[in-house]
């Protein structure tokens, strides 16, 4: 059995669209990372994606914990010419599209950006990778709301919309079975 440990990053403290751009976490609550790794297997395997929110919050995790290069593919969504924009701005400088991108979320993208659908077939394609290079190892991937979300839309077979009423909290541990069978076992616990 293969499980993937989907961690989302520390805290930006961002007040915008926060996808491709590249912003550091939050990493002064050294007790709940603390905490946090203690919950997750030692003998897992780490990856996170390649922004430094993500690395470092890796990093921190460690723990003795072999260590897989940073992986793109494991990015958030990208915002597009949303990203670093608030989220009221967003709405009333792009109304239709923005009220779409949330109700109906699949094709729907940022004007520059990335579909929920393109997001979660990379973030899809980049996991069924790492597992496929580490068989019969537990993976810990440090990721983004969006990149764990579309992961439990394809695990658990629901909507994209139904995935998005999840909530995914920094320093959150999200755990998808990936083998033999895909399935979700728990969403979003904090440690």
């Amino acid at each position: 059995m293969t499980t993937v440990y989907w961690v989302r990053h520390g805290p930006t403290h961002e007040k915008t669209f926060v996808g491709h751009r590249d912003v550091p976490a939050d990493l002064s609550d050294t007790a709940q990372i603390t905490r946090l790794s203690a919950t997750l297997p030692k003998r897992a395997v780490v990856v996170s994606s390649d922004l430094q929110r993500s690395v470092d919050t890796a990093s921190a995790l460690q723990d003795g914990r072999d260590r897989l290069p940073h992986h793109a593919g494991l990015r958030e969504f990208d915002f597009g010419d949303w990203d670093g924009i608030g989220f009221a701005e967003v709405a009333e400088r792009w109304p239709d599209l923005s009220r779409a991108y949330w109700e109906k979320p699949g094709d729907v993208a940022p004007p520059n950006g990335e579909s929920w659908n393109a997001a979660a077939a990379r973030v899809h394609d980049a996991i069924q990778a790492i597992v496929a290079d580490n068989p019969h190892r537990d993976i810990i991937a440090v990721a983004h709301f969006g990149a764990i979300l579309s992961q439990v839309q394809i695990a658990g077979g629901i909507t994209p919309y139904q995935a998005l009423a999840h909530k995914i909290d920094n320093f959150s541990v999200t755990e998808i079975q990936m083998k033999p069978t895909a399935g979700v076992a728990r969403i979003n616990h904090l440690a």
